[in-house]
């Protein structure tokens, strides 16, 4: 304790995010997750800000999967996979989500993250070349940055940026590339351009990967992900995502792809040799989720009915969003303070939501990001769309006033 000055540094860096506007409260809640859930004060809110796309996080069905998984195979296993830490379970939920995701082969990890960050490495070294989008998430630029592959990025979505990439990977006579970008960017709602991307993968001989976590499960017809929506299965080479947001809403994590692959990052994939083995009533949650979906498209369908209604009711309020039809929503407010202060207003309205700003997006684009579920029910989307318009009236933010 004999460094005060560096206490004193932390102290004085957080009191600037306070005046910022920049610091990011924590709304606690007192309930399971859901459409509508309750506050530490009391309150019942509408949940705007969850990725619980299909409304399955506090779903009877999903917490007794849980809980006969809980049963059987117990609380947890105090190993990694390759010690003694492997049970049917998760073998079967490997093979579920392959099949799910028409992929030869799939590896569990605690979280997204770990995927992300524990993929490259193994596969990728200083003779190879990763190209970027300048937009992917956070844990893919950490797992890039883990790797001794040299690094391209192209902004984002831009595809002639990606074959001038491509082209000076190429020239720079680096041996295999690997084209990375998220299905879908979760703060803009923006779909990645699977098809083209494809294409010049194939032009230039390289391979891609995507980050399905804001996908799997309810985009393309039959929920499959972004590679479904854009008409490309079977032409992504690895597939990452996640078990916490639609696909049940607790955590773990997979990547999925050509048996080669999966069985290397078995092998040494850090993440996965290093960290637990995955809960085994999340893995058998997560198996009752994907029979239920691969059943019926009628959470999927719902959730986009929800999207395009509140899509075209907040525009017609008089509100900015970012286009596109995914139920992520951009509501652009553009600086921090406003975002911030929007927030907490519909809060007091009676709606969670939180802002988002810099770094987390760039600067000057700050905003509400609202996130539909299938959960949602008509008459909570009109409650939220009062309170939206009350709020946008009050801080004088609605293009029509």
């Amino acid at each position: 304790m004999s460094d005060q000055a560096f206490y004193s540094g932390l102290q004085s860096k957080l009191e600037t995010l306070r005046t910022d506007g920049l610091f990011k409260p924590e709304r606690v809640i007192a309930s399971r997750q859901g459409s509508e859930v309750v506050a530490q004060d009391g309150r019942t809110l509408i949940n705007m800000c969850a990725n619980n796309y299909l409304g399955l996080s506090g779903d009877k069905q999903t917490s007794d999967a849980a809980a006969a998984a809980l049963e059987k195979y117990g609380y947890g296993l105090s190993s990694v996979r390759f010690i003694c830490g492997t049970q049917t379970v998760h073998k079967e939920l490997e093979q579920k989500l392959s099949e799910f995701l028409g992929t030869e082969d799939t590896i569990l990890y605690a979280a997204a993250f770990d995927a992300n960050g524990g993929v490259f490495e193994p596969l990728f070294d200083e003779n190879d070349a990763i190209i970027s989008d300048a937009l992917n998430h956070a844990s893919i630029i950490d797992g890039v940055r883990l790797c001794k592959a040299a690094r391209y990025r192209y902004a984002n979505n831009d595809m002639a940026d990606l074959e001038k990439q491509l082209v000076a990977a190429t020239e720079a006579g680096k041996r295999h590339k690997i084209i990375v970008t998220d299905g879908v960017f979760s703060m803009d709602g923006t779909i990645a351009q699977l098809d083209r991307i494809t294409e010049l993968a194939e032009k230039y001989g390289a391979l891609t990967m995507i980050d399905e976590s804001h996908a799997s499960g309810f985009m393309g017809k039959t929920g499959r992900g972004t590679h479904e929506h854009c008409g490309v299965i079977g032409k992504i080479d690895i597939i990452t995502g996640t078990l916490g947001k639609a696909l049940g809403g607790a955590m773990g994590g997979f990547t999925s792809g050509r048996k080669e692959v999966i069985e290397t990052l078995r092998q040494k994939s850090r993440p996965y040799l290093f960290s637990n083995t995955l809960a085994p009533m999340i893995a058998g949650a997560s198996l009752a989720v994907l029979d239920r979906i691969s059943k019926s498209t009628e959470l999927r369908d719902r959730l986009m009915d929800n999207t395009a209604y509140f899509r075209q009711e907040i525009e017609r309020i008089g509100f900015t969003i970012k286009p596109g039809t995914h139920p992520v929503v951009p509501v652009m407010l553009f600086e921090a303070p406003v975002a911030q202060k929007f927030a907490a207003r519909m809060f007091e309205l009676g709606v969670l939501l939180s802002g988002f700003f810099y770094p987390v997006v760039p600067m000057g684009q700050a905003r509400v990001r609202v996130q539909l579920s299938a959960a949602h029910t008509r008459e909570q989307l009109d409650f939220v769309l009062k309170a939206f318009e009350q709020a946008g009236k009050e801080l004088g933010i609605l293009k029509n006033n």
